[in-house]
């Protein structure tokens, strides 16, 4: 069902390395000619196109774009107790991680009478989406809000797409589990629409047939989603900023011969779960380990709800077992494939995962599976994916705060400097900007 890659006795680099490991084929760029003009319908009709492509792509007419704030409410009253309790359990451990996270404003004497300051500003508004489609994404809403609230984030939209099969009074909305976690975080702006219809939304802004904002335009925008709203993202970017091109799922496991085979062939098959596109990766030095986790993957494969989507993703070129000759090298290999959730389950795992230098989140050890970090961790599970672990980092209240430089200096420290300014002024062939210098001692 997963295929083996044997790199044992081979001696590549880390150019190598990312030549070989395994991926999922996703081409975002040919996708780009298909979200374009759909896009460009939403930048000049608004809600009109929004309602059509809604009917379109997901089967749903829409009364209103928007959500009403009575089905909020209404999600959250007969949302299952249990479901209440793990949402709220979420948002308590994720307040507490990313309350820490909050930057300081930080001031620098250059000189005497010359200070540089770095003010972490928030941006003003933020639109949030939130999956849909084979799967139900609460989680996500706690995610994306969270970070968002702790940053100080004053204007918060969140978007998912709307559902032709929900339960009895919620038809044509979002999943009422969704409605119900914005309705946990206080978020009343939520929009029922998806794909790349929502980015190129929250990009332009939307009016209604009568020329009436019905959603303002926001200025950053995150959350994954399927490779249309990736594109979307892609396209857009510029016009709105963006937290990251999400691709399919990954989960890699770096393991040696005192790791569980039976917890590492749940925690590959948790993230087959996700897509058929999904990626599940091993990594060990022990071919006795890859033989039992085979063995535990057919037989967890065959009785799990989705074994068709599962199989699909194990058998695809996206995943595979990939054996090396130690942990050593077992560890260049998974900072070649900077996996987006990478577990360590071997001897003196926190040393190991000290070692790591590229991965989205990394879990440690054999009680720190990914899926914890799906829900209660504390962690975020908004991650790079597809190797962009190797320069870009999962979502945090740091995605949502802008670095402003405040430049305070009196007469003497802009005296003692002006000589050096009008040196490189004219070293640049700029000589203006040296004149802006003199200009205030002649």
């Amino acid at each position: 069902m997963i295929r083996r890659l044997d790199l044992r006795g081979q001696h590549l680099t880390s150019r190598d390395l990312r030549a070989v490991v395994p991926r999922a084929d996703l081409d975002v760029e040919h996708a780009l000619d298909t979200v374009r003009p759909i896009c460009e319908r939403v930048r000049t009709e608004g809600v009109p196109a929004l309602v059509e492509f809604t009917e379109k792509f997901d089967g749903v007419t829409l009364d209103s774009v928007r959500v009403p704030a009575a089905a909020l409410q209404k999600a959250l009253d007969t949302l299952d107790p249990a479901v209440r309790a793990g949402l709220e359990e979420s948002i308590r451990r994720a307040r507490l991680v990313h309350t820490e996270q909050r930057r300081s404003d930080t001031t620098t004497q250059v000189v005497a009478g010359g200070t540089v300051t770095e003010r972490w500003v928030p941006v003003d508004r933020v639109g949030l989406y939130v999956p849909g489609g084979r799967a139900v994404y609460p989680s996500s809403v706690v995610m994306n809000v969270v970070p968002a609230q702790e940053a100080g984030v004053r204007g918060i939209a969140v978007t998912s797409p709307a559902q032709k099969d929900n339960p009895a009074g919620f038809e044509g909305l979002p999943h009422p589990a969704i409605l119900a976690a914005c309705a946990l975080l206080g978020v009343d702006e939520v929009y029922a629409i998806g794909g790349a219809q929502a980015v190129a939304m929250f990009a332009y802004g939307a009016k209604d047939a009568d020329n009436t904002w019905i959603c303002e335009p926001v200025d950053l925008v995150t959350g994954p989603g399927n490779i249309w709203v990736t594109a979307a993202k892609r396209l857009l970017r510029g016009v709105i900023g963006i937290d990251a091109e999400a691709g399919p799922t990954e989960i890699a496991v770096l393991a040696d011969d005192s790791a569980d085979a039976d917890h590492v062939a749940s925690d590959l098959i948790s993230q087959a779960e996700h897509d058929p596109l999904a990626a599940a990766v091993l990594v060990t030095d022990s071919e006795e380990l890859a033989a039992a986790v085979e063995v535990r993957v057919a037989a967890r494969v065959a009785a799990t709800r989705h074994t068709e989507r599962v199989t699909t993703s194990l058998s695809g070129p996206q995943s595979a077992i990939v054996l090396v000759d130690d942990v050593d090298a077992g560890l260049a290999v998974v900072d070649a494939y900077a996996a987006e959730h990478l577990e360590i389950q071997t001897r003196n795992a926190p040393e190991v995962a000290s070692r790591v230098r590229n991965a989205g989140a990394i879990f440690v050890g054999p009680y720190s599976p990914v899926s914890l970090g799906d829900y209660c961790a504390g962690s975020n599970h908004v991650l790079p994916t597809g190797g962009c672990a190797c320069f870009s980092s999962g979502l945090s209240v740091q995605s949502f705060l802008r670095g402003i430089h405040v430049v305070t200096y009196d007469r003497a420290a802009l005296e003692g400097v002006a000589g050096h300014v009008v040196a490189l002024a004219n070293a640049e062939d700029l000589p203006a900007h040296g004149e802006a210098v003199t200009a205030r001692f002649e």
